[in-house]
């Protein structure tokens, strides 16, 4: 049986709607952390313009592949293997990065780890955008984050929800610049840096 996320169908079209938009111009995106894939797949067959590199760390590339092989999308690549902690990725360039829920679940130095190698992969313009619940000043913007948040860190004392300043200072040390901020139902966000080298 294919591993499912609710959360993925729930979010997979207001997502798309603004891909449809910062991608437009993009040819090949880099997701990490694809998970179940049912992004990975539906996101190939809405944005028919572009070539979608899944990948997922190696513990959990065969779920990833059962679903990718169930995609008739020609624009969906095989699977690859990428931990945010390895020194070489498997990708060089790409246009454009995409994650979801992956920042709050990670460490801050793997955050800070996985601007430096996006801000490495892209070329001057590329786009970087991330998916999840983040905090702005400081401050959660719902009480289920905030719940949410005490969750994560009562699991894993190194993740929680990040602040949005503490991202967008992060990201300019890699010349990642934040462009846009699009709200999203049950209280995410997709954040959109571009990158910008004088």
């Amino acid at each position: 049986m294919k591993a499912y996320s609710e959360a993925a169908e729930r979010n997979k079209q207001p997502i798309v709607e603004i891909l449809q938009k910062v991608f437009a111009n993009c040819s090949k995106v880099l997701e990490i952390g694809s998970g179940t894939g049912q992004h990975a797949v539906f996101f190939a067959s809405v944005l028919n313009h572009l070539e979608w590199q899944p990948t997922e760390r190696l513990a959990n590339l065969r779920d990833l592949r059962e679903r990718c092989d169930t995609c008739l999308a020609v624009n969906l690549s095989e699977p690859l293997a990428l931990d945010i902690d390895d020194e070489l990725w498997p990708i060089s360039t790409v246009d454009a990065v995409f994650t979801a829920n992956t920042l709050h679940i990670i460490s801050w130095s793997q955050v800070c780890r996985l601007f430096a190698k996006v801000g490495s992969v892209l070329p001057n313009g590329g786009v970087f955008c991330a998916y999840g619940p983040f905090n702005i000043d400081g401050n959660f913007t719902s009480d289920s984050n905030a719940h949410f948040d005490a969750y994560l860190r009562a699991r894993d004392a190194e993740s929680g929800i990040r602040d949005l300043e503490a991202l967008t200072k992060q990201a300019e040390t890699h010349h990642l610049f934040l462009q846009s901020n699009h709200v999203l139902p049950a209280y995410n966000r997709i954040l959109v840096w571009h990158k910008i080298v004088p």
